[in-house]
């Protein structure tokens, strides 16, 4: 199976064959097709992306956007990491002793070279890094411990308004529930689903807070699981993008279990369906 790699690159570096991460956190179509647009003065202004469905996104030259590729990104080593000067017990000394595990891995060391200069918790990317990093850990390293030490890094950030970066942190918080459940905390359990919930309730207005609430509960109760698309990448034996999707599907698990909502699938469901993606996505 051919390996997919999360990448920031610049539009002009968009390739044929790249996946754009969309606002659902899915990959898009590949790219079939890519055309420079130029403004009136003859200076590149976007380029323009046609997807594998002929859909098209345009991208203004020069900004950076998250894709899916095949291109492994530059090599970062652990020597590279273990010179940074960083303070004791910071989020930067938490990711490069998660990197010093994991020499071997670019997986862990490309994103802990980002991060590991200066974490920064108001920028989304770094965020959605972090996230990821808990995720890979977790899911498909089976390292309860250091996906403890990176959720830690965004568990304790409140809620600042920004729904964009409180997605993140939101996942961390679902995926800390998990843990602390299976762990046999509770408590700690509980306390993650409730920030989990945090923005519930931040509607002021009673009635569009009864209509968000409604639409809120339809969705958990009817959630999607792409289930439709795990199937058509399995049956084009599509093996990255059945994965992708699969990886979708547990981190909706996760929320549903953490935020305790479904009237259709309950507790012990959502953990029987979540410890079935985790064996398929550890194979």
């Amino acid at each position: 199976m051919e390996q997919s790699y999360i990448r920031s690159v610049r539009a002009e570096k968009v390739a044929i064959g790249n996946r754009f991460i969309t606002r659902s956190g899915a990959p898009s179509l590949p790219v079939t097709k890519l055309r420079t647009v130029q403004d009136s003065f003859g200076t590149p202004a976007y380029i323009e992306a046609t997807l594998e469905s002929g859909q098209t996104a345009t991208i203004a030259c020069g900004s950076l956007i998250r894709v899916h590729t095949s291109e492994p990104p530059p090599e970062a080593t652990l020597d590279e990491l273990a010179v940074i000067p960083v303070e004791e017990g910071s989020p930067e000394a938490i990711l490069i002793g998660i990197a010093r595990e994991y020499p071997w891995d670019q997986r862990v060391l490309a994103p802990v070279a980002r991060l590991s200069r200066g974490f920064n918790a108001k920028s989304g990317s770094a965020l959605e890094d972090v996230r990821d990093l808990a995720q890979l850990l977790l899911v498909e390293l089976d390292d309860r411990v250091n996906a403890w030490r990176a959720l830690g890094i965004l568990t304790e950030l409140p809620f600042d308004g920004n729904f964009g970066r409180w997605k993140s942190i939101q996942g961390a918080l679902a995926m800390a529930a998990y843990l602390a459940e299976e762990d046999g905390d509770k408590e700690a359990a509980r306390r993650y689903s409730e920030a989990l919930r945090a923005t519930d309730h931040v509607e002021d207005d009673p009635l569009k807070s009864k209509l968000t609430a409604a639409v809120r509960q339809r969705q958990m109760d009817e959630p999607n699981l792409f289930d439709r698309e795990i199937h058509r990448a399995a049956a084009a034996r599509d093996d990255a993008l059945e994965r992708d999707w699969r990886t979708q599907r547990l981190v909706a698990l996760f929320h549903l279990r953490a935020h305790g909502g479904s009237r259709t699938l309950d507790h012990d469901e959502l953990g029987r369906m979540i410890r079935h993606e985790l064996t398929l996505l550890r194979g």
